[in-house]
């Protein structure tokens, strides 16, 4: 080591410059202890009892593969599933017991295995996936030739397996140790068990969860391979009850709503974008069908679930202004790249990926993911009006008449009718109806050439009432109005900017220093939102404009929430992106209230211009503006189906 070069160099120097007092001596030994890091230096080792380096034994490396590999009943059970799929199979059962923790039967009818195959896949690296070296060019969901050895280091795990007129062989591995194998009767394919996983690793099995949360984990993957080839047959068991059972040969947009929610096959959109060697399929829902998680969103890159950063948030990006922040979209998009262009050997467990070329694949996500919902314009989710009917009052049925009195009965003490009493005036009660319709002073047009049919009146002030050729339409006049404005604002933005209306006398704001810093740092990007600010002192702004489209609003409010706008968003986001949002909270400002009264022109131009704006099915919060009673919906409502 260091030292003892010191040391040899100076022994070989003049003896008069070696260290002879005691305090020399000491400072040597300190010298020793602070290059060893220690009390004693390497060259101790032997002396204090450490191993020298050495190979660690087979099963002791097929336990530490397996805490990368295995984590959970789920991890092995993909790797099991995804090995199926790669030999061929047209139909995979499932059958777990307890979670997956006691028991996790797979069988296939893929080509199977023969005997020496079958004992060369249970060692580390052995794999028939890469036929040569070129690792950038898999194909096959598994390569690296872990999973099985790993499982079997800490299971129980027992492969039986036939190749087409051939004899069964089965193979039975108890934690790393061959106890049995033989001759086994089954059809053509392979059944892998796995018993008692992680029962000889306490410090493992410590930490599963539930038997609950283990079957939720390994729903979500059966799930999520499933959805990847819908044309395989998949059939699930747990605890003897059958969860699923896919039929092979789907459609893609049919599996995927039989796996996710049924409604989401009337509320979604079909993607099928393309630019340069990529290319993104799948389904996504309308912006108002949404859940309050992100575990109904699926990404595949060439069929392998992935759980990418990078597609995650391009996901988020496409929908940012359409959902609020603890809103999620439910999509199931699939990506197809050449495989030279997409590492899929980024970690174990393989759901990461890494693109060469990330801008690419990000823009066309984003990008097409808008111009899909742009195409849709003013459509929202309609869901089922099975909750709205029960809650519908009916007026109770009269009770039946007496057989006998028929009109004529009464009660032995009720007193005989007077003709005064229905003469008695009619009185209003204290609280009308918040309802109103005003006769057209033109005819108005044909429902039909209208999706969102014709006004015909106004409840409460707040909801249109509409008359579509095949029923009735709900709209949220303040919600349909915001998006509008938005919308109108991000045309001026892309354009010559907004048409500003002045302000007679400029309103001056006060703020705190800092705020007034980012609204003068950011002063030209509002001018063309139509916000004409300077500043006016250290601690104050001055507003001389404000943008046409909002009317007449209050100039205080609408620059005070544009300061918390700058600040309140992340800092990583650039200006423009903060302007968006800033552009959304001017938009609520000035869109129509709630509690205004519309007369039939104004309600009949705001769903003339709902049906030609992107969007307009949702507000800038993600809520529906507009909704749908069909007539059959209403016939039902009054019996009459």
């Amino acid at each position: 080591m260091l030292f003892d070069a010191v040391r040899r160099s100076v022994n070989q120097a003049d003896p008069r410059e070696r260290p002879n007092s005691a305090a020399e001596r000491q400072s040597e030994g300190h010298l020793r202890s602070k290059f060893a890091g220690g009390s004693r230096l390497p060259c101790d080792c032997a002396r204090a009892g450490r191993m020298s380096i050495r190979r660690l034994p087979e099963s002791l490396v097929n336990r530490i593969a397996a805490g990368e590999v295995v984590e959970r009943p789920a991890a092995a059970l993909k790797e099991v599933v995804e090995n199926a799929i790669d030999a061929g199979a047209s139909r995979i059962a499932v059958r777990l017991s307890e979670g997956g923790i006691a028991r996790i039967v797979v069988e296939d009818d893929g080509c199977g295995m023969a005997p020496a195959d079958m004992a060369l896949a249970l060692e580390r690296h052995a794999t028939s996936k890469l036929p040569d070296e070129a690792i950038e060019n898999v194909v096959t969901l598994g390569f690296r030739g872990e999973a099985l050895p790993s499982i079997a280091s800490v299971a129980r795990l027992t492969i039986e397996s036939r190749t087409g007129d051939a004899s069964g062989w089965r193979r039975v591995v108890d934690n790393g140790i061959l106890v049995e194998e033989g001759p086994a009767a089954l059809s053509p394919g392979t059944r892998v068990t796995i018993e008692d996983l992680f029962a000889r690793v306490p410090a493992r099995r410590k930490f599963l969860r539930s038997p609950r949360s283990e079957y939720a984990a390994a729903l979500d993957v059966v799930r999520r391979l499933a959805m990847a080839r819908p044309d395989i047959a998949f059939t699930l068991e747990h605890d003897g009850r059958r969860i699923l059972n896919l039929q092979g040969g789907e459609a893609r947009e049919a599996r995927v709503a039989v796996l996710v929610d049924r409604d989401l096959a009337d509320n979604a959109l079909l993607i099928d974008l393309q630019r340069e060697a990529v290319r993104l399929t799948g389904v996504i829902s309308l912006p108002t069908f949404n859940r309050g998680v992100a575990d109904h969103q699926y990404l595949f890159v060439n069929g392998r679930p992935v759980k990418d950063r990078l597609l995650v948030g391009a996901l988020r990006a496409a929908y940012a202004d359409l959902l609020a922040r603890d809103r999620h979209p439910v999509v199931a998009l699939f990506v197809e790249v050449p495989t030279g262009e997409v590492d899929v050997n980024v970690h174990p467990a393989k759901t990461e990926v890494r693109f060469r070329d990330p801008a690419l694949v990000r823009g066309l996500i984003v990008s097409g993911l808008r111009r899909s919902l742009n195409e849709h314009g003013f459509r929202a989710v309609q869901r089922p009006a099975a909750g709205m009917e029960a809650a519908w009052q009916v007026e109770p049925a009269a009770p039946p008449a007496s057989a006998f009195g028929g009109l004529f009965a009464r009660a032995p003490d009720a007193q005989p009718a007077m003709v005064a009493d229905r003469a008695m005036p009619w009185t209003a009660p204290d609280v009308l109806p918040h309802g109103r319709a005003e006769p057209a002073s033109v005819p108005p047009p044909q429902a039909q050439a209208h999706p969102l049919g014709i006004a015909r009146g106004q409840v409460a002030n707040t909801y249109i009432v509409a008359e579509a050729d095949d029923g009735l339409v709900l709209v949220d006049q303040h919600a349909a109005h915001e998006r509008l404005v938005l919308e109108g604002l991000r045309r001026g933005m892309a354009g010559q900017g907004v048409a500003v209306q002045g302000l007679l006398l400029p309103e001056v704001v006060e703020l705190d220093e800092p705020a007034c810093d980012r609204l003068e740092a950011a002063a030209n990007e509002l001018a063309r939102l139509g916000v004409k600010l300077e500043r006016f002192g250290p601690a104050a702004v001055m507003v001389r404009g404000v943008p046409a489209l909002l009317g007449n609003p209050d100039a205080q409010r609408l620059v005070r929430d544009i300061a918390d706008d700058l600040v309140g968003y992340d800092a990583a986001l650039g200006l423009a992106e903060r302007i968006d949002h800033v552009a959304a909270t001017m938009a609520c400002h000035g869109s129509v209230r709630a509690g205004r009264t519309l007369n039939v022109a104004e309600m009949n131009a705001l769903l003339r211009q709902m049906e030609v704006t992107p969007h307009s099915g949702q507000c800038n919060h993600g809520r529906p503006t507009w909704v749908k009673l069909s007539m059959g919906d209403v016939e039902r409502l009054f019996g009459r189906k």
